[in-house]
């Protein structure tokens, strides 16, 4: 006998028919052993289950009438779009609930009153399609329907940072790029400016500050930013076609501590972009190359962590003397040429080294005057400090490192930031021999020492001990990254540390500043003073608290009281009488941080970076 189109469709998907039901369209039943909802009638195109409606949940499955059945019911919508087959009697969709405690020998109805029977178990399987594969006679298809499970749920994805940040995703093509660099130490670059694409600019652009002065151009950061992608394409182009040009630096000078002038040369806005994005692929080359006492403008390695080296190298080693060196005008000295012949070597891609030679030689423009530049880096633009890091890479580092493992046969302790570096020797001999060798070297390639911050001390272990045997005075001290260093004993065991105190120099310069600045502002309200101070002297402290050091920021925050009260008194008449130093003090405790120390001891936190690999 020919089987109906019903049981053939059963069959084929692996569900026994119902013998002798008449059941009608809309009814799912529920397969106890698995929890699998199997459609009765084939004719009715089946679409997706709902999410709330037509699944076995934890709650009570609705009811088909009064008959009491507790067959799951097809969504609603279901039922708009029922299609007959051809051939079927009209009416078949007038059907009546089967009988009260209707089961078959495999399956059977959710029962009512247990409504966690499944709650565990997946109500949503296989979705069958709601036509036939070719032929949609009553006959047996000739392709068999296709049956694909829905998607339970959405790809996990991590969510996107809804914030600008500045750590923003670097280009993969640079993550190659330092891999190769990384892997052989004398491949040559050919091909690097396609990585300075619009998006590498855009990330440079938001990389600025935005409140940094403008240039020769006048732009802003808000001007340049209310075109920004236009003015992107624009720049991004005129990089490709070589038809980019630096403009002059604006200079500016600013004092320094010890009352001379620092020039600084302030680039225009395009300048900085495009220096920034260029700094980033050079960065990626030249990162692998540089030493590890090397911690001048590099990612990952602060002042504090070059101060830390510094302390734990003395203590540990043998020093016995320190070489305390200062390079004379070091950005405003350095050759072109020789700049060009160090990045030649790692760099070969000459549209880089183009725009590298016309930043060099943009000039700097003062009162109207632009004046082109022969040697050295504007102070203060974007990419100087990885072109003073390269230059000294080579003219210095190099040089030192082979320097140390050939001629020394004691201990040698070298830390550099920049053009500061510090070089501790256990002989003395050696000390000096390295002293007259540096002079020889730099004079090679246009530099000078500083004839009055380069000298030859005696610091370290036995330093102390040495001079009292000799009659002579406590040892000296020197000056690195802001702070003067000093030998000292711990109190508990006697044994050799350094104390770190702000140079006095700087804090007073420092006070002083903050002073006018206050007389600026001694007719604001006392709650705004008060918040502008406390974001100063936080920043002070940030970087000045480190052991050793709660004496000076202690002082710190009570000058700063003082010369605000001198402030406040001097408003009004009745100032002087009215505010006491008892009721100052309770102001300043209100709005100035307390001081204490927030830095680790320097072993700590070197040992923390030795760990992790950073060292």
């Amino acid at each position: 006998m020919k089987e109906s189109y019903e049981e053939q469709l059963a069959i084929d998907f692996g569900h026994k028919p119902y013998a002798g039901s008449g059941d009608a369209p809309g009814v799912a039943w529920v397969r106890g052993d698995a929890g699998q909802p199997l459609s009765s009638e084939i004719k009715n195109p089946v679409c997706r289950p709902c999410t709330d409606r037509g699944k076995a949940t934890s709650s009570s499955p609705p009811r088909q009438g009064g008959g009491g059945h507790g067959g799951v019911l097809e969504p609603v919508h279901v039922s708009k779009f029922q299609a007959r087959e051809p051939g079927e009697p009209e009416g078949i969709r007038d059907y009546k609930p089967p009988p009260r405690g209707f089961k078959t020998d495999r399956w059977f109805n959710v029962t009512d009153g247990n409504d966690q029977m499944h709650a565990t178990r997946k109500s949503d399987g296989s979705i069958i399609p709601a036509k036939s594969a070719n032929k949609g006679t009553s006959e047996v298809s000739a392709e068999r329907m296709e049956v694909r499970d829905p998607a339970e749920r959405n790809a996990a994805q991590p969510a996107p940072p809804r914030t600008q940040g500045r750590n923003q995703v670097e280009s993969s093509g640079l993550d190659r790029v330092r891999g190769a660099a990384r892997k052989d130490g004398d491949l040559k670059f050919t091909a690097l400016l396609h990585h300075a694409d619009v998006d590498a600019l855009r990330r440079s652009f938001f990389k600025l500050k935005k409140t940094a002065a403008v240039g020769i151009d006048g732009i802003t950061w808000q001007d340049y930013g209310q075109a920004l992608e236009e003015n992107l394409i624009d720049l991004h182009g005129r990089i490709h076609r070589g038809s980019y040009r630096a403009k002059p630096s604006r200079r500016r000078y600013i004092d320094k501590p010890d009352g001379r002038k620092r020039a600084l040369g302030i680039a225009s806005l395009e300048d900085k972009i495009v220096q920034h994005a260029v700094a980033e692929i050079l960065q990626s080359v030249c990162e692998v190359d540089f030493l590890g006492f090397s911690y001048g403008f590099r990612s990952g390695k602060s002042q504090h962590d070059a101060l830390d080296a510094l302390s734990v190298g003395i203590c540990r080693k043998k020093v016995n003397w320190i070489l305390d060196a200062d390079i004379e005008g070091f950005f405003d000295t350095i050759d072109h040429n020789w700049m060009i012949e160090f990045l030649e070597r790692r760099i070969g891609d000459r549209r880089v080294l183009r725009l590298i030679r016309n930043w060099l030689k943009a000039g700097v423009s003062e009162d109207g005057q632009v004046t082109e530049a022969v040697v050295g880096t504007p102070q203060g633009a974007v990419i100087s400090p990885l072109l003073s890091n390269v230059f000294l890479h080579y003219v210095f580092d190099l040089w030192i490192e082979w320097w140390r493992k050939r001629r020394c046969h004691g201990d040698v302790v070298v830390v550099r930031y920049a053009d500061d570096f510090v070089i501790g020797f256990e002989h003395r001999a050696e000390a000096e021999a390295c002293l007259e060798e540096l002079r020889t070297r730099f004079a090679k390639f246009g530099l000078k020492l500083h004839d009055g911050k380069t000298r030859l001390i005696e610091f370290g272990r036995y330093g102390a001990s040495n001079r009292e045997e000799r009659g002579e005075k406590r040892p000296e001290t020197f000056d690195f990254l802001g702070f003067t260093h000093k030998c000292a004993r711990r109190r508990s065991d006697g044994s050799f540390i350094i104390h770190r105190h702000s140079m006095a120099k700087r804090m007073r310069a420092t006070l002083q500043a903050i002073r006018e600045k206050l007389r600026k502002r001694m007719h604001l309200p006392l709650g705004e003073v008060g918040r502008w101070l406390r974001r100063v002297v936080q920043g002070w402290l940030n970087y000045h608290a480190v052991p050793g050091n709660s004496e000076r920021i202690s002082r710190f925050v009570d000058e700063i009281v003082r010369y605000w009260l001198r402030v406040i008194r001097r408003r009004s008449e009745r100032g002087k009488n009215r505010w006491t130093w008892e009721r100052m003090q309770r102001l300043g405790r209100k709005h100035l941080p307390r001081p204490h120390i927030i830095h680790p001891y320097p072993e700590q936190r070197f040992r923390a970076r030795l760990k992790a690999g950073a060292v």
